[in-house]
């Protein structure tokens, strides 16, 4: 198809109003939702007053309508030398740029699989930002070989955006520039997102959050596109996704274009290898509008547009073919559309929608008001319960259910963890959104507990909803301690020491083994006591420690019983510091672990020398 690369502009009530229809009947059988008129009810506002590209310029090519199969005889859809291949040979992406997109789509279905985001648009906003990051020109490791920089946002034709980053990313200390594959503007990337930290991500685990590979970049688009609670299978949040990315009905468009495109199949190139935008500057005198992006897209997109009339737009372009002598080199000739009696630059007047076999498309019916839940319901156990450092066995679930306790789909519902626990959803979240089913059940992803036992409340709550929320308790039990069968001293040196100074530093160590094995990580309880055989309780006098966590007056009050002791990997433990007070004699210490093992020694006091 024709292509153009144009700076974003919203087109009349009139040509949005057309294009939404063609699109409809383009994607009815392969969005997540259903295709839906959007300009029958426009999207919600975005959740930020700048997009997330800053609103530079973007590739306007569309897909073409046969199937994308690749082309016979060859795993190379670009020719030698520098040729446009069109056709299915555009459903090729590069491998490492696909890597990428499904990374991502995995690495977000487990923290947040009530968005629902789907490879396939991540490779739509990445073919209309970056042309599949220059047809895949990136190394091994997914960082562009060159960077891919969008024009100057100087308020000239795209928004004005003075420098954020000194420079960092962009190379420039003047204004910022969107960068990378999914061209993020350097105060995006840096700034906000879920911690305050920056919608920024590292994709491919080095470390570093680059927004210049592809891996990075597409786990950032992907969050970004499910920020908000998003269900993404719902038509009105995709559109608010993707409207999020750019302010634009004609960017929303394409991108839904390619988006369907790539669901109905796609394909592996070796990188490098992916087709490019087939307009790009300098190739078709005049007509090179544009020029934003650096690699291909360059200069800042002030050209003069395209007219109604060659604009290409799906459902009215002949599918791309091979080129034909004195064509354009793209498939298409100087004159040529579908039907014979359109010319480029001369408007027509809208028809019924056509589909790639010829039948009209009937309009599609504007979808019916969602049944708004009146209560969400707990279904399954009433209390969580799991081990410390294990998975809960049981996942939270909750029903959505309208006024006459039927169940409602489509729901998105929040569940959030309090933060006076350590336990976490994949990823270490600590909220999960996920869209109630046709059951009108939401499932949470698998909550695994911490270290920290305990009692806690869990709440699901219907996002966007009045129906009140659902308090569901857990508790996190202690893991069973180590068995163990015997307690030593590892030396037989008598303990001893004068009235009112301590004992030797680390006198008492002493080594838990279970069978003859050693027996790590065992909780030992030491308690000074008296010397009552039948009831030895806690002593009030003698030997004793200081709390290590005390401070000010508490610091160096006696302490006859002390917890939180474990036995090393070793099964090995050195009791801290024994000090005395005024009382001489011979004083007892136990030693206790969780199973009734007991070690008792004697500490022997005397008294101070009498001075003369």
């Amino acid at each position: 198809m024709a292509a153009t690369f144009r700076r974003r502009l919203r087109r009349g009530a009139a040509s949005t109003a057309v294009a939404a229809l063609v699109l409809a009947a383009l994607t009815a059988s392969q969005s997540p939702a259903g295709a839906k008129n959007t300009a029958a009810k426009g999207p919600e506002p975005t959740p930020a007053d700048t997009p997330i590209d800053g609103g530079a310029a973007y590739y306007t090519d569309l897909p073409p309508l046969n199937s994308p199969v690749p082309p016979r005889g060859s795993n190379d859809p670009r020719p030698d030398g520098d040729g446009i291949v069109t056709g299915p040979a555009q459903a090729g992406i590069p491998a490492t740029v696909l890597a990428a997109y499904k990374k991502a789509e995995s690495e977000i279905r487990a923290a947040d699989p009530g968005c629902r985001l789907p490879w396939q648009l991540l490779a739509g906003i990445g073919k209309v930002e970056s042309g599949q990051a220059r047809g895949g020109a990136v190394d091994a490791e997914g960082t562009t070989l060159q960077p891919i920089l969008g024009p100057q946002l100087n308020g000239h034709g795209f928004a004005r955006i003075t420098d954020t980053d000194g420079g960092r990313y962009d190379g420039d200390r003047t204004h910022d520039r969107a960068v990378g594959p999914m061209q993020f503007i350097p105060s995006t990337w840096s700034q906000g997102g879920p911690a305050g930290t920056g919608w920024g991500a590292d994709g491919n685990g080095d470390g570093k959050k680059d927004p210049n590979n592809v891996f990075d970049a597409a786990l950032a688009a992907g969050t970004y596109l499910c920020g908000g609670g998003r269900n993404l299978s719902v038509q009105q949040d995709l559109d608010s996704a993707v409207l999020g990315y750019n302010h634009s009905e004609e960017y929303l468009r394409t991108v839904l274009s390619w988006f369907a495109f790539y669901r109905t199949g796609s394909y592996e190139v070796p990188d490098g290898k992916g087709v490019l935008p087939a307009h790009r500057p300098g190739t078709n005198g005049s007509r090179d509008h544009a020029s934003g992006r650096t690699q291909g897209r360059t200069g800042h997109g002030r050209g003069t547009g395209d007219t109604a009339g060659n604009r290409p737009h799906p459902g009215r372009t002949k599918p791309n073919g091979p080129a034909k002598p004195g064509g354009s080199g793209d498939g298409h000739t100087g004159s040529h559309t579908p039907g014979g009696d359109h010319t480029p630059g001369t408007p027509q007047t809208p028809g019924t929608p056509q589909t790639p076999g010829g039948k009209p498309t009937p309009t599609p019916k504007p979808p019916t008001k969602p049944t708004s839940p009146t209560a969400l319901q707990q279904v399954g156990d009433q209390e969580l319960t799991a081990t410390a450092g294990t998975d809960f066995t049981t996942k939270p679930q909750v029903r959505a259910v309208d006024a006459a306790g039927k169940p409602v789909a489509g729901v998105p519902v929040r569940f959030t963890l309090p933060g006076t626990t350590d336990a976490r959803f994949p990823g270490g979240a600590t909220t999960a959104i996920v869209t109630t089913g046709k059951d009108g059940l939401a499932t949470a992803p698998t909550l695994r507990a911490g270290d920290k036992t305990g009692d806690f409340t869990l709440r699901a709550t219907a996002v966007g909803r009045t129906a009140p929320a659902v308090d569901i308790k857990a508790t996190v039990k202690a893991k069973p301690a180590p068995k163990v069968d015997l307690l030593t001293r590892t030396s037989d040196k008598e303990l001893t020491a004068t009235a009112g100074h301590a004992f030797a530093e680390d006198a008492v160590e002493i080594k838990a083994t279970y069978q003859g094995k050693v027996a790590a990580g065992v909780p030992i309880t030491a308690t000074m006591i008296t010397d009552d055989p039948d009831h030895p309780v806690q002593n009030d006098k003698g030997p004793y420690f200081k709390d290590p966590q005390a401070t000010g007056d508490n610091k160096d009050k006696p302490l006859r019983t002390l917890t939180g002791l474990t036995t090393d990997a070793d099964g090995l433990l050195k009791l801290p510091k024994i000090y005395t007070d005024t009382h001489p004699g011979t004083f007892l210490l136990r030693l206790t672990t969780p199973n009734g093992t007991t070690l008792t020694l004697k500490l022997k006091i005397a008294a101070p020398a009498k001075t003369a």
